[in-house]
């Protein structure tokens, strides 16, 4: 191939490339060293229509965006350095974040792979045979046992805390008794929208979280309403309610007769009456 030819290569992929940015207003950049060809397929799919994902190198998207004028292209290049897959959508960069997180699969561990979570290694039958995995077992101090021609594990054993890296013979262990300890997929680094970039721990949310400081805050809201007498379709009953329990209670406090006061009104009259009359038969008793 030429340079012309080569050049002319890339000159097509910067003109598709600025088309893409003339028909979305984000872009996501997500890490492409540990995705599988068979899985880009797989989530190009499940999202077509939503979005658009294309392989490009960092050098074409930056003429690209300079080409469209964008500002902010420096700091987003700066976030997202390295092997990248360029997603292009219209939609909340937050959904799209959240989207390629949970579209993640769990495959067995390399050897520099960190733990996501605890490792635990289960005591019991692990259906391997004798001979120089059991070596392997020792070095990662797990305890065994050679039963009815295979290897058993005598106490459940955590080989591994989160965050931890993984050994090239933990990863061979882990594989052998089928622990799939790794994840592969999209792991979004940043997104660019309107000229802000949002980088990967803004983007990821803790849907519990939120949703807790949510409820709290609607409500707290409620509560200030009611206290302000705030009408709203939703405090309008309430408000209501309150009102007549207040009148009531005015109306009782003044003796005001109604049809809704006058038999409370006559029990707290036949009570005083009562009460008025046990001190009379008293006083009269003494004297």
């Amino acid at each position: 191939m030429t340079m012309s030819q080569v050049s002319a290569e890339k000159m097509d992929i910067v003109d598709s490339t600025v088309k893409l940015l003339d028909e979305y207003k984000l872009i996501g950049a997500a890490d492409l060293t540990k995705v599988r060809s068979g899985m880009l397929q797989d989530l190009r799919k499940q999202l077509r229509g939503q979005v658009t994902i294309k392989g490009i190198k960092n050098t074409l998207m930056r003429i690209s965006m300079e080409k469209v004028g964008l500002q902010g292209t420096e700091d987003f290049l700066a976030q997202v350095k390295g092997q990248n897959i360029y997603i292009f959508s219209n939609g909340n960069p937050f959904s799209l974040a959240m989207t390629l997180h949970k579209n993640k699969v769990r495959v067995f561990a390399k050897a520099g792979d960190i733990a996501l979570e605890s490792l635990m290694v289960p005591a019991g039958n692990t259906g391997l045979s004798p001979g120089p995995i059991i070596s392997k077992f020792g070095g990662l101090s797990i305890r065994t046992r050679i039963e009815a021609g295979n290897i058993w594990v005598i106490n459940d054993t955590e080989v591994a805390k989160a965050g931890d890296e993984i050994s090239a013979d933990l990863a061979d262990l882990l594989t052998r008794l089928g622990v799939r300890a790794s994840e592969m997929g999209l792991e979004i680094k940043a997104v660019y929208e309107d000229g802000i970039v949002i980088p990967k721990e803004e983007l990821i949310l803790d849907i519990d979280v939120y949703s807790g400081r949510l409820s709290r805050a609607l409500s707290e809201a409620y509560q200030v309403a009611l206290n302000a007498a705030y009408v709203t379709p939703v405090t309008i009953m309430p408000l209501i309610s309150l009102a007549a329990q207040n009148v009531r209670k005015l109306a009782l406090e003044s003796a005001w007769v109604t049809p809704e006061t006058v038999e409370e009104l006559v029990a707290r009259a036949n009570a005083q009456a009562v009460t008025l009359a046990k001190a009379v038969g008293k006083a009269q008793a003494s004297g």
